[in-house]
């Protein structure tokens, strides 16, 4: 049976099929699957009225169970739609938060390297005025000091993220990875994933 968008099995035998009682045996049954609702879903001759006679009760409530379908279909699209637009909040802040992470790595290894450049900066005066106040005597040292210094120079000006006026650095678009830590209950595969539900 079809009622709206919602096909319905109804189902007619014996209530009584192997009873020896002729009458028992001769007894039908009318018999909708089990519902959610828990309402009644099975209707039987008895002395008092034939089933014929009761099924309006069994067409009402089918149309009582087409009506509890459609708003409970209702309700769950309205829930998709709350959990989609709950999901899309979470991964915007996601998105920011991961961008974020990834601007401070940047600026964390900038920093480095212009600790490690000023460090070796300072070394490289060090040699160099080590180099002023040899007396001449090594030469061939002297001159491999000099190709060292001019080599290590040029590496520390090669560091040194200050050397030029540094802008803000280019972003990726975050991959699931890195939006994980920032989006507790969700997964960036979608609202209706659960594979963190044992965040939830």
């Amino acid at each position: 049976m079809v009622v709206g968008d919602f096909a319905y099995t109804v189902t007619i035998k014996q209530e009584f099929p192997l009873s020896e009682d002729p009458e028992r045996a001769q007894s039908l049954m009318v018999e909708l699957p089990h519902g959610r609702s828990g309402r009644q879903g099975k209707w039987a001759d008895r002395k008092r009225w034939r089933l014929e006679d009761i099924l309006g009760a069994v067409l009402r409530e089918v149309e009582v169970r087409s009506r509890e379908d459609a708003q409970r279909r209702i309700d769950e699209e309205r829930a998709k739609e709350g959990r989609k637009v709950r999901w899309q909040a979470a991964m915007d802040s996601a998105r920011e938060q991961a961008i974020q992470a990834q601007l401070a790595t940047v600026l964390s290894e900038q920093a480095k390297d212009w600790h490690q450049a000023r460090a070796l900066s300072q070394y490289c005066d060090a040699m160099e005025h080590r180099l002023a106040a040899s007396d001449g005597s090594a030469a061939p040292q002297v001159v491999s000091t000099r190709q060292w210094l001019e080599w290590a120079r040029a590496y520390v000006r090669s560091l040194d993220s200050l050397r030029e006026l540094p802008g803000i650095p280019a972003t990726g678009d975050p991959d699931p990875e890195e939006l994980k830590p920032y989006l507790k209950r969700w997964s960036p595969r979608g609202p209706e994933e659960y594979g963190y539900s044992w965040r939830r």
